[in-house]
């Protein structure tokens, strides 16, 4: 979930293919309140009633919403890179830092949800699911790796990290297989398979997109 740097001197420049457009600042705030639409839901779900409410199981329900979303914007936020190159629209990259952390938020009300509402702040029970159970693991570990990528977002972390920024950032690849595997280990105890199928194809589809890059790129050198 790489930050994004920007200039007074390309924010005046008019908008052309590949350059920073005029409506950039609408385009962010238009992303912002989109991200927030699945939070809306299950805040008007729970307190209204709306969209059929929460459910018989509203902790289930939530969890799986949550986490589901984790999972999006961490695809979406795998994808700039490739759609950037392929369309050379490389503002694309200034809407980044913010999927990226829209998806570390998801993963904290995700990890709140089950510390909270499963668990009620039982550590050992906690540790103890940890431990046995292989899908809270990878989830767990999704989550610590999450942890510095958000931590390193803001642009002075970049400029204070420097080429090592770069280095660090690449935990996001292994953060979006470990969510993956997350849930997929959990949808393996139903045998549905259908929908965690999508994401594991999307992050596979992108992580072969970068390697094949970079040995294409190898090659060209």
């Amino acid at each position: 979930m790489p930050a994004w740097t920007s200039s007074a001197s390309t924010e005046a420049r008019p908008a052309r293919r590949g350059g920073v457009p005029r409506a950039l600042p609408a385009i962010k705030a238009v992303l912002f309140a989109l991200a927030l639409l699945p939070l809306g839901r299950l805040v008007l779900a729970g307190t209204h009633g709306w969209f059929g409410g929460l459910g018989a199981n509203p902790i289930e329900l939530i969890t799986r919403s949550t986490g589901t979303w984790t999972l999006v914007f961490l695809c979406v936020g795998l994808a700039v890179t490739p759609v950037r190159r392929m369309t050379g629209l490389n503002w694309l990259v200034r809407l980044r830092r913010m999927i990226g952390l829209f998806a570390f938020f998801y993963a904290v009300l995700h990890l709140a949800t089950y510390v909270w509402f499963d668990q009620w702040f039982d550590v050992q029970a906690i540790v103890q699911d940890v431990i046995k159970r292989p899908f809270v693991t990878m989830g767990f570990a999704a989550f610590v790796l999450m942890v510095p990528l958000a931590a390193t977002s803001t642009d002075a972390m970049v400029r204070r990290l420097g080429r090592r920024w770069g280095a660090l950032h690449r935990l996001v690849y292994l953060a979006a297989v470990t969510g993956v595997l997350h849930y997929w280990w959990h949808k393996s105890g139903k045998n549905d398979y259908s929908e965690v199928g999508w994401y594991a194809a999307a992050v596979v589809l992108m992580l072969g997109w970068r390697l094949f890059d970079r040995l294409k790129a190898r090659a060209r050198g």
